[in-house]
């Protein structure tokens, strides 16, 4: 008996075996022909983007845009949007409401 050689890739061992179609697989054909794994394009931000934000300004940025979310939500604003304004040697993140309607507490 002849030995059976290893680490054979999938097509190697299967070579040129077709499947029949019947009642059975006919869904799966379909599938068969596009088994390619599909490309996904990544969405590539201009290098200035993450340039400036250390892993420990992202942390401190984010916890100040916590506090403000916060004291929005006290005061009843819920849906904002975040404006960017600098002065001289200061950037303003300014918390403007979205909606005029503003939501009761409770």
């Amino acid at each position: 008996m002849a030995k059976i050689p290893k680490n054979l890739s999938d097509t190697a061992m299967i070579g040129n075996y077709k499947e029949n179609i019947t009642f059975e697989n006919e869904n799966f054909e379909d599938e068969i022909s596009t088994s390619q794994p599909l490309k996904v394009a990544k969405k590539s931000s201009p290098a200035y983007v993450s340039e400036f934000f250390t892993p420990e300004l992202q942390e401190k940025v984010g916890k100040a845009l916590l506090e403000l979310k916060l004291a929005l939500y006290r005061e009843g604003i819920v849906d904002f949007d975040i404006k960017v304004t600098s002065q001289d040697k200061q950037i303003i993140l300014t918390g403007v409401p979205s909606k005029a309607e503003k939501k009761k507490l409770r």
